[in-house]
């Protein structure tokens, strides 16, 4: 999305004055005055000669109107389907091109993303003979991530070796495009009935970062019983204990519940003081954005994530 020219398409129906750039010169007006060439087209405005002016809005008028597109269904490679329980969010199709594009779409799928007690922070294997590659893989994953939570922990490793991808990164980028092809339809249910709150899980993970000692702050918010945000993320400083990171991480949870509640606040929801509860470390959703976790224990906290697979269209 182009989103720094965004607003260069719309209509200013004030005087704007402006210089022109250092050697620029129309020849024409004299050094204070003001023109302007827009071309659209076949269509020439010049400068603020009101018949050209008037014909260029006329054009825009017929050509540049809204139309109603209908329901939506496709959004920036994000896909809507729409039935009785709800709204459904995926990137089906988006998935299945990252599949395609390296060349895995006839291999056997992993059960989970990545390995357990990887290496990847010391990987001394040759550099990938084409880091391009590996970074348009590892960006097109961190964009898939907003709808697949389960990927949160894997990009978050991946993405740290774009400068210098090593041939072990490369591997473990594959393992991930294999883990989606067992799950492409895999999305986010937003129902249509429930009780609509928000819940909280938050964890750290002390001094995870074997280089840098940061630790990883990592949470989840639910609306209802859906996951709308989520993040994985070293902390900015250097925890000097597990107490210290953990309420780093409750800092990071709180700010965001705090602006999601102001916005529900806004659309009309009600909602009472958070509170803080404690969680034993064996059903703490937020496992899975911190570390590389083994197969049951993967599946388990997928499973209390709440992520479903596309549903029959109503």
């Amino acid at each position: 999305m182009d989103v720094h020219n965004a607003f260069l398409h719309g209509d200013l129906n004030e005087e704007v004055h402006m210089k022109m750039p250092l050697g620029f010169y129309v020849g024409r007006p004299g050094p204070l005055e003001l023109y302007v060439l827009v071309y659209v087209d076949d269509l020439i405005v010049a400068g603020n000669d009101s018949l050209p002016v008037s014909a260029f809005k006329a054009y825009s008028g017929r050509c540049f109107h809204m139309k109603d597109l209908g329901v939506l269904k496709y959004f920036l490679c994000i896909e809507v389907a729409r039935n009785s329980e709800g709204i459904f969010l995926s990137q089906h199709k988006y998935t299945l091109d990252i599949v395609v594009e390296a060349g895995l779409l006839g291999c056997k799928p992993a059960a989970f993303p990545m390995e357990q007690y990887h290496t990847l922070a010391f990987a001394k294997g040759a550099e990938v003979s084409d880091p391009e590659q590996y970074r348009r893989l590892v960006g097109r994953l961190i964009y898939l991530a907003f709808t697949h939570p389960d990927l949160a922990y894997s990009v978050h490793i991946l993405a740290q070796f774009m400068h210098h991808p090593r041939l072990e990164h490369g591997e473990a980028a594959l393992r991930v495009v294999r883990y989606l092809k067992g799950r492409p339809e895999q999305g986010i249910l937003l129902p249509s009935a429930g009780d609509v709150f928000l819940t909280s899980w938050c964890n750290s993970d002390w001094a995870s970062c074997l280089l840098t000692r940061r630790s990883l702050t990592r949470w989840v918010v639910f609306l209802g019983g859906s996951p709308i945000s989520w993040k994985s993320r070293k902390q900015h400083t250097i925890s000097r204990s597990s107490a210290e990171a953990e309420y780093h991480s409750m800092d990071a949870v709180t700010s965001k519940l705090k602006w999601l509640k102001a916005l529900l606040l806004d659309l009309g929801v009600q909602h009472s003081c958070p509170m803080t509860l404690f969680c034993d470390s064996q059903i703490q959703v937020a496992n899975i954005f911190t570390k590389a976790l083994g197969k049951e224990k993967f599946l388990y906290l997928l499973r209390k994530l709440s992520t479903t697979f596309l549903p029959t269209p109503a």
